[in-house]
């Protein structure tokens, strides 16, 4: 693993860039820092560990609060959602992924609506008894 982790290389960033949404056009004032630094703010800070407002303004990824900003836009946007698809799918092709060691995880999984829920039963086992100490 690289020493700085949060650095994007270029054919990672070629990969990243067009599944970002555009600029908004009615936002008022220039483009606080382009979207590649932007990014490596947010991966500067979770690689650390720290809070957003202890981002170094010198590393030149701007403000804490503003990539925390963008990070909430973007996964709003569904960026990570198909980045994490792009990934899987090119170390899939490269064979780089052992699905043998695949888990499901429930949180992933989206619930039936609809289904019925199991009645609740009636316990035939004896009442604990009371405690009189």
């Amino acid at each position: 693993m690289s020493t700085r982790p949060w650095i994007v290389n270029d054919d990672l960033w070629a990969l990243i860039d067009p599944l970002l949404p555009p600029w908004p056009e009615r936002s008022p004032g220039p483009r606080p820092v382009a979207d590649r630094l932007c990014l490596q703010g947010i991966l500067y800070v979770l690689c650390n560990d720290i809070a957003w407002q202890l981002l170094p303004m010198e590393l030149g990824f701007g403000s804490g609060q503003t990539c925390r900003r963008w990070l909430e836009r973007w996964q709003q946007a569904g960026v990570f959602d198909q980045l994490h698809r792009i990934l899987l799918a090119e170390l899939n092709a490269a064979g780089r992924l052992d699905w043998s060691r695949a888990c499901v995880d429930g949180s992933h999984i989206r619930a039936k609506k609809g289904e019925p829920t199991p009645a609740r039963r009636r316990s035939t086992g004896g009442r604990q008894a009371a405690n009189t100490t």
